[in-house]
């Protein structure tokens, strides 16, 4: 590397090699790259400001410039510098290791930039999201997958400039039997976490927003990371659940390819109850329902039981939520209906009573 700035070195070496002409070179090389940085980070931004996503890589990456662009200056110096400077060793190791640190910082923090910059150009916020949570849910999982394999190879790269570190990875490598089995068995929950993470982001079993419903738990996915879902229950609890589960087990997606559902209300009365006028209460609560979206509002017999029988009333809305409460609504009218208008026929228990049984006795007819 000293053979490519033979022009850095004839500065260097103007007068003497002395620590104060090195300290000064690298003082103006620091100043310079300041410099550079001011001006580059200037004229990418405002090149990049019609662009959303090159625009927030490049918001997300101007702090690690800030701090590379100095180290590589910094590093040009102290390798043509003389080795009889004082611990120029020292500093040339901790130069290379802050350098790794300013690259994995950039990697990790140009990865976030263009997940943020995708996911800003498709917002959720919208009456037809679908589109937009299968690119959050990809963009997130992809991310976080390459952040992970950015932060691995940083550290890898780090430990690989201390000779010790590299002669102990060669004798665990060379005796790699029993320890490489722990460590394989220790790290294999982070790798199956890691795999699921990229099968979902490619399958796409759920997405950010998806109503799931996981152990009889209905809730939302609230966010998904790079080794657990976080799922939102109606009732504001939320249910943690690592990636691997979803593998391995079946869950039910009620937003897998839309929102719309239908749902079902139950209501039991007597045998006597004429059906026409509970039809009539549903489709009025239906018709007066906001939620309601005009697809099916449908009334049937479905059980006959020994003492009443069974009405199920099938009605659709656009999403889960909205179905909830339509669905209350519509059996609240059918309940008011049967309160109001015919409360002779609520399931009643029946017993027919009657008085002592005469028994008549058969006549017998004559002997011949």
């Amino acid at each position: 590397m000293s053979r490519s700035f033979p022009e850095l070195r004839a500065l260097i070496s103007w007068a003497d090699d002395s620590a104060l002409r090195i300290l000064l070179a690298a003082g103006i090389c620091v100043l310079l790259a300041l410099l550079v940085y001011r001006v580059s980070a200037t004229v990418v931004l405002r090149l990049t400001r019609s662009m959303p996503v090159a625009y927030r890589t490049a918001q997300h990456c101007q702090t690690p410039a800030l701090l590379l662009l100095p180290l590589i200056a910094l590093q040009a110096v102290w390798q043509i510098a003389p080795d009889s400077f004082p611990l120029i060793a020292g500093v040339r190791h901790v130069n290379v290791l802050l350098l790794l640190t300013g690259l994995t910082w950039l990697g990790l923090r140009a990865a976030r930039g263009v997940a943020q910059g995708v996911i800003g150009l498709h917002p959720v916020d919208v009456e037809d999201n679908l589109n937009a949570r299968r690119i959050h849910t990809q963009t997130r999982m992809l991310s976080r997958t390459a952040m992970f394999v950015i932060l691995l190879a940083g550290l890898a790269l780090m430990l690989m400039t201390f000779p010790g570190a590299r002669q102990i990875g060669a004798s665990l490598l060379a005796s790699a039997g029993v320890v490489g089995l722990v460590a394989g068995i220790a790290a294999r929950p982070i790798f199956s976490n890691l795999i699921a993470g990229l099968q979902i982001a490619l399958a796409q079993p759920f997405r950010i927003d998806d109503v799931l419903i996981i152990q009889n738990e209905w809730g939302r996915v609230e966010e998904i990371t790079g080794t657990y879902v976080v799922l939102k229950i109606w009732d504001e609890r939320r249910m943690i659940i690592p990636l691997q589960w979803f593998i391995e087990n079946p869950f039910q997606n009620w937003t897998r390819k839309n929102a719309q559902i239908i749902g079902t209300v139950f209501i039991w009365v007597d045998y006597r109850m004429p059906l026409a006028p509970l039809r009539e209460a549903a489709q009025r609560a239906c018709e007066l329902a906001s939620e309601w979206d005009k697809r099916l509002c449908l009334l049937q017999v479905v059980e006959a039981g020994e003492r009443s029988m069974q009405l199920r009333v099938l009605v659709t809305s656009n999403n889960s939520s909205l179905n909830w409460d339509l669905r209350c609504k519509v059996r609240e009218a059918l309940v008011d209906c049967m309160q109001r208008d015919w409360p002779q026929h609520l399931p009643l228990m029946r017993a027919e009573l009657a008085g002592p049984a005469t028994v008549a006795r058969p006549e017998v007819p004559p002997l011949p």
